[in-house]
């Protein structure tokens, strides 16, 4: 049985959905105000994983990933860039579309957009304003009352004391506590603004979670996931607002990917270690950063550097070249008694533990390159298929100029010109001449490598 670590249970428990053979999921997904960078990637990547395993194992699954397309971040990015709301959001989305197209994502059953949502916004605050776990405040604002939740502090284990000592209290703050968070925002001046009960605004940014998922998935459903900075407090606060809301539990099983780090430092723009999908993407091929993103449990933290991902790279390698010297390969059905499936399958069910998967499909590709099994290689190519890796035809994988900065300017042109140059100088016993093209190609990245079938090349 599928075991999930819960984060609000702090422990893995077995996964009973709500409804048999359905799961309904949400995760909490772009602020679309600049491109997506590698934390974004993780959460994309790891809950595609998550979908795709459900689906696999015959699951109906219904897949929430909102869009923020309203915030301040958003709103103060326009004014810069002097351009409108709308595009900016718009060009941002798309370039979030794409990124996450090139990294093997599947599109989320709904991608909701805030804006879309705020009639139910304003109905989801006015409910919280009837039974006092929210109040409007002098200026104008709409604030949840936390101290009349009894359950706040409960995913992240924060009580409201501990959270107090630790607050500055707000100079002339029209909250009644300064733990009070906003659901609407009284409009200000050339920003964009809503009519409601408590005047014209706009929502909040934890509101909309609560109000989009409870529209799509209900007020009760089976998984919420994201970010592990987002369970503090954003998660938090969607508990607080759909569990005050309706007097019923929100979610079952809270899931939450660990923190993405470079050169063991935590990733962020003043220290300057801030890459985005995009510049990564110039570098290595797509499917190379999706399995680096894999090799980690989703729950550990994530450390980048050029090394790691070189390493990555090569390590990816070795699983095309066994399907490449396996020839041509069919995914067939996967049968689930076989000792690797079956080793994949338990790595999979102990809380998605990709890296014991990946492990399975290595021990694959040793077998095919001592027995050519074609066998071997369907199962590693429909197992590596459920993670949304191997699926490339393997030459042209193997033969992708985007490998690692050392990659060679030659075209594929080029490349088999000097093969068939050394071809020659081999028939007529220039054997000297042949090994000084091999030498000069791998200095530039390529390997060559003579078999029955003749000679072929990868990029390394």
């Amino acid at each position: 049985m599928l075991k999930i670590y819960n984060s609000i249970a702090r422990e893995k428990q077995e996964f009973i959905p709500i409804s048999p053979g359905k799961v309904k999921i949400y995760v909490c997904g772009m602020t679309v105000y600049d491109y997506c960078h590698l934390g974004h990637a993780r959460v994309l990547v790891v809950f595609d994983m998550v979908v795709r395993w459900f689906r696999a194992n015959g699951f109906e699954v219904i897949y929430v990933r909102n869009i923020t397309d309203i915030d301040d971040k958003i709103i103060n990015r326009a004014q810069e860039n002097n351009e409108s709301i709308g595009a900016l959001t718009a060009r941002f989305i798309q370039a979030m579309d794409e990124d996450a197209a090139a990294l093997g994502v599947v599109p989320p059953s709904h991608e909701p957009r805030a804006t879309n949502y705020v009639n139910h916004m304003v109905a989801m605050i006015d409910m919280l304003v009837k039974k006092n776990l929210a109040y409007p405040a002098s200026n104008g604002d709409v604030y949840y009352a936390v101290h009349n939740f009894p359950g706040y502090g409960k995913l992240s284990g924060k009580s409201l004391n501990d959270l107090r000592a630790g607050e500055r209290v707000e100079i002339d703050s029209s909250k009644k506590d300064p733990l009070d968070f906003v659901l609407w925002k009284s409009a200000k001046a050339g920003e964009p603004f809503w009519e409601s009960p408590w005047g014209n605004g706009r929502p909040g940014w934890h509101i909309e979670c609560s109000a989009m998922s409870e529209q799509l998935l209900g007020i009760h459903f089976d998984i919420h996931g994201g970010g592990q900075d987002l369970q503090f407090p954003h998660h938090e606060n969607e508990i607080a607002q759909s569990e005050g809301a309706h007097d019923h539990v929100f979610v079952n099983y809270w899931m939450h990917n660990g923190f993405v780090r470079v050169d063991n430092e935590k990733m962020s723009k003043s220290l300057g270690n801030f890459f985005t999908v995009r510049e990564i993407l110039k570098l290595y091929q797509p499917e190379v950063v999706r399995f680096f993103i894999l090799r980690a449990h989703y729950r550990s933290p994530l450390n980048y550097s050029d090394q790691h991902l070189k390493d990555t790279k090569l390590a990816l390698d070795r699983l095309y070249i066994a399907l490449k010297d396996a020839g041509p390969v069919v995914i067939q059905t996967i049968d689930w008694s076989n000792h690797h499936a079956q080793k994949f399958k338990a790595a999979m069910e102990d809380d998605f533990n990709t890296p014991d998967a990946i492990a399975v499909l290595f021990e694959l590709a040793s077998e095919i390159n001592k027995t050519r099994s074609e066998d071997r290689a369907a199962l590693l190519k429909a197992l590596g298929e459920l993670l949304g890796l191997l699926q490339q035809n393997p030459v042209d994988y193997l033969q992708n100029a985007l490998a690692v900065d050392n990659a060679t300017s030659l075209t594929q042109d080029q490349i088999e010109s000097l093969i068939q140059q050394r071809i020659e100088a081999r028939k007529t016993g220039r054997y000297a001449e042949a090994d000084e093209i091999r030498k000069n190609l791998q200095q530039q990245g390529i390997i060559l490598e003579d078999g029955a079938q003749g000679t072929t090349w990868r990029r390394v």
